[in-house]
């Protein structure tokens, strides 16, 4: 079992996006709360890019972690909305990237 922290860096590192966990009535969650699955466990690839925001939350967040939702963060820091393709997501990343 891994704490929220290590998950969070496992979807960075395997999704291209940063996410942070929130509970169900949407507050942060400390980073070394411990127990959570892993998320390189289940998932190596990242999800096609196409996927929006909340079919990544619903195929790939909930399921591994009942009770809690998610916060799919654009470089820049804010929330990316629900209908947002996760290539345009990871293309935010990319674009601050080069900026240097």
């Amino acid at each position: 079992m891994a704490t929220i922290e290590r998950v969070e860096n496992q979807i960075a590192r395997i999704e291209g996006f940063d996410a942070v966990f929130l509970t169900e009535d949407r507050r942060d969650l400390r980073g070394d709360r411990r127990g959570i699955p892993g998320y390189s466990i289940r998932f190596t690839k990242r999800a096609s890019g196409r996927m929006t925001v909340e079919g990544w939350k619903q195929r790939r967040f909930r399921p591994i972690y009942p009770g809690f939702d998610a916060e799919v963060l654009m470089a820049n820091g804010q929330p990316a909305r629900g209908n947002t393709f996760l290539e345009t997501v990871r293309r935010s990343y990319q674009s601050r990237r080069f900026r240097g």
